[in-house]
C-alpha cells in the first residue's frame, strides 16, 4: 500500500502538512467515535502505520527507498496524539475537544450531508524535457499512485448481504458509549438507525470506496510549452467519494537550456558573430532557427550588439500555436591578423576612419 495515498499528501509535504492531515484523519476513524465499526478501525490502523513512518525522517527516508520494512501484519505504535478522552476539556483544550466531537454531533444531525458527493484530491508531478521536446510539443508516459474507484464495490464502499438484525448496535439502532461521566449517543453507520444490517463493508477498500492503486497516465505536453509552466490532465487524481468528481492531476514542466537560443516569452534569442567587412559593406549570413535556417540581411554600417528580428520564427504559443520571432543579436568578431598585408589593410582602414570612430566623443 502506497502511505503517501492513504493520507492523501504528495510525496513532498512536509511534517506539518503530515500532522495536520494525520489529525484530521483520526478524528473520522478513531474507534473512539466509531465504537464496533471495524471498516473504520482498520483505516484508523492504517492512517496511524502512515503518520508514523512518514513523520519520522530516518523511516520515511527508507520507505522512500525501499518501501515498508515490517510486516504486514505489524501494529502501529501511534497515539492519537493531541486529544485526551479520559476528562473533560478546559481552557485552551476546550476547542481541541470541541472540534473532535463536532463530526460526531453533524453525523447524526438531520441534513448533515453524510452522503454528499466529495471532490477527489489533486495530484502533482514533475517531467523533465529537453528544449527541442519543449518546442515541438511530445508525450509522456507516466506512473502515478492515486486512489482509485473500488472495483468490488464500485465506489459505494458497501457491498448488500441478507437482511437481519445490525451487528454493530445489535439491532438498537443507535450506539451509546461514555467517558467518565459523560455518555455519548449517534445513530448506528451500519444500519442508519434501522437496526437492520442490509450492507456491510467492502472488504476490498475496508468501507472507503478507494483504493490505491499505480496507474500509467499518458500526458500530452503542448508545443512552445516554457520551463516552469503546468500541464493539466483532467479527472487524473484521488478518485472522488460517494460519486464525486475525480481531481485533476498537474504536471510541473522542467525545460533544459538550449545551447544557442535563450527563450523570452514566446520570442526567441540568439546572439550571431559577424566579420568586421560584413558590418562595414553588409551582407547577407546564414542564421539558425528551431526549424533549419534563415536569411538575414546585415545593412551597411551595423554595429556590434545591434538586433533584428525575424517574424514567424520564435516558439509557438501553447495557447494558440501562433509562432513568436526570433531576435538576432550580432556581435562584431574580430580576425586574426596573420600577414603584414592584412596588417597594413587595417593600418589604412584605421588612419581613414579614425575621427568617425570617436566623434560623438566631441
Amino acid at each position: 500500500m502506497d502511505l503517501y495515498a492513504i493520507l492523501g499528501i504528495e510525496r513532498a509535504a512536509s511534517s506539518a502538512e503530515i500532522k495536520r492531515v494525520y489529525r484530521r484523519l483520526a478524528r473520522k476513524f478513531h474507534p473512539d467515535i466509531n465504537p464496533g465499526d471495524q471498516a473504520a478501525a482498520i483505516q484508523f490502523r492504517r492512517i496511524a502505520e502512515a503518520y508514523e513512518t512518514l513523520l519520522d525522517p530516518n523511516r520515511r527516508r527508507q520507505y522512500d527507498t525501499h518501501g515498508l520494512l515490517h510486516g504486514a501484519g505489524s501494529e502501529p505504535t501511534v497515539e492519537f496524539e493531541g486529544f485526551d478522552f479520559s476528562r473533560a476539556a478546559e481552557g485552551v483544550q476546550a476547542s481541541t475537544f470541541t472540534e473532535l466531537f463536532a463530526d460526531v454531533f453533524r453525523a447524526v444531525a438531520p441534513g448533515a450531508g453524510a452522503d454528499r458527493p466529495e471532490s477527489g484530491a489533486d495530484l502533482h508531478g514533475a517531467v523533465s524535457l529537453s528544449f527541442d521536446d519543449a518546442i515541438r510539443g511530445c508525450e509522456r508516459l507516466l506512473t502515478v499512485t492515486r486512489q482509485a474507484v473500488c472495483s468490488q464495490c464500485l465506489g459505494g464502499g458497501a457491498i448488500r448481504t441478507a437482511e437481519g438484525r445490525c451487528l454493530q448496535c445489535q439491532g438498537e439502532g443507535s450506539l451509546r458509549w461514555a467517558r467518565g461521566h459523560m455518555v455519548f449517543s449517534k445513530t448506528c453507520t451500519a444500519c442508519g438507525g434501522t437496526g437492520r444490517q442490509q450492507q456491510q463493508a467492502c472488504s476490498g477498500c475496508a468501507g472507503l470506496g478507494v483504493t490505491a492503486r499505480s496507474e500509467a497516465v499518458a500526458v500530452r505536453i503542448p508545443a512552445g510549452v516554457a520551463d516552469g509552466a503546468r500541464v493539466r490532465v483532467a479527472e487524473k487524481g484521488h478518485a472522488g467519494r460517494r460519486g464525486g468528481r475525480p481531481g485533476d492531476l498537474y504536471i510541473t514542466v522542467r525545460v533544459a537550456p538550449h545551447a544557442l537560443f535563450e527563450r523570452d516569452g514566446d520570442d526567441l534569442r540568439i546572439v550571431v558573430p559577424i566579420a568586421v567587412f560584413e558590418a562595414a559593406l553588409g551582407a547577407k549570413i546564414d542564421v539558425p532557427t528551431i526549424d533549419g535556417r534563415a536569411r538575414l540581411r546585415i545593412p551597411p554600417g551595423t554595429q556590434s550588439g545591434q538586433r533584428f528580428r525575424l517574424h514567424g520564427r520564435g516558439a509557438p504559443s501553447p495557447r494558440d500555436g501562433r509562432p513568436g520571432d526570433l531576435v538576432v543579436e550580432v556581435r562584431l568578431l574580430l580576425p586574426k591578423v596573420l600577414d603584414e598585408r592584412s596588417k597594413e589593410l587595417m593600418r589604412e582602414f584605421g588612419r581613414l576612419n579614425a575621427e568617425n570612430v570617436r566623434k560623438d566623443l566631441g
